[in-house]
């Protein structure tokens, strides 16, 4: 079987996308074994997920997206601008403003154009966080979700868990720089308190309106962005009284501007989707190829 890939980004944290409407590549392979193989950064392209466009029966399209290491996320909040800004410029979706099927539930996608054809940026209905221990799911001790204690190695943290469709662990502290991400990362991530692990956000208040962040992805490792987390972070922000309702989350490739809109309770963010390549590979179970 022969399938075209197109790697796009946002703000670094990269994806695959793969139009799978007719159902030709989960004929021949599952998405996680594909998923495995293809982000492999040396032998595969590369990248920190593979996202699908699907059909759907109740929404405009189909999302749905693998981990690196092969794990299904029910949600991504940069990939889905990635996928938004990809079915509009190939003529899949010409809408400006979308409802997508997600494994967490529908997101609604508004795009920004330069006045033609291409799409300058997306801002996307997060819907309202989810903050009941069993929708995280999260497993306390009490039923204080806000800055609960949590010990890891020799250290106590306070986590803030928050759900925007997957798991978060938000932690602040006072400087972010120089933290071991990839030693506490996992260690947070596969935590007993988290039954289904946990992305984690490490957080530096700068002020009420503008947080640095450094992240590790539950199945990914250590990303450049995670649109969802930033979602967690401003709503953990808020719950602590760190930020307001609406900040610039900082990430090591670039910013994400976010609100919590009170009215609603919707969590509002918005970004860019850069394209970077297409290639097409030969794929069977257990191998992949590029074609020459």
């Amino acid at each position: 079987m022969e399938i075209t890939l197109t790697k796009m980004h946002g703000l670094g944290n990269d994806f695959l996308l793969a139009d799978d409407r007719k159902g030709f590549v989960a004929a021949n392979i599952s998405y996680g074994e594909l998923a495995a193989q293809v982000c492999d950064r040396h032998f595969g392209i590369g990248a920190d997920g593979l996202i699908l466009i699907l059909p759907s029966t109740s929404c405009d399209l189909g999302f749905a997206i693998w981990n690196s290491d092969g794990s299904e996320a029910g949600m991504c909040g940069n990939g889905i601008r990635c996928f938004a800004r990809y079915v509009y410029e190939k003529n899949i979706l010409r809408q400006k403003i979308m409802t997508i099927e997600t494994a967490s539930g529908p997101v609604i996608c508004l795009l920004e154009n330069d006045g033609e054809d291409l799409v300058t940026g997306v801002r996307v209905d997060m819907g309202p966080p989810r903050l009941l221990p069993e929708e995280i799911p999260f497993i306390c001790p009490a039923d204080k979700t806000i800055e609960v204690p949590l010990k890891v190695l020799d250290q106590a943290f306070q986590v803030t868990p928050v759900s925007m469709g997957n798991p978060h662990a938000v932690i602040f502290l006072d400087k972010i720089e120089g933290i071991p991400l990839e030693v506490w990362g996992p260690l947070v991530e596969k935590h007993p308190a988290f039954p289904e692990k946990t992305n984690v956000e490490f957080v530096e208040v700068l002020s009420k309106e503008k947080m640095r962040v450094r992240v590790w992805e539950r199945g990914a490792g250590v990303t450049l962005a995670c649109g969802t987390g930033a979602c967690a972070v401003l709503v953990a922000g808020v719950l602590t009284g760190r930020s307001g309702r609406r900040a610039e989350i900082l990430l090591p490739g670039g910013s994400l501007a976010v609100e919590w809109d009170e009215r609603s309770g919707h969590v509002y963010k918005r970004g860019p989707a850069e394209w970077v390549f297409e290639t097409r590979m030969k794929i069977k179970a257990g191998h992949c190829g590029f074609l020459r």
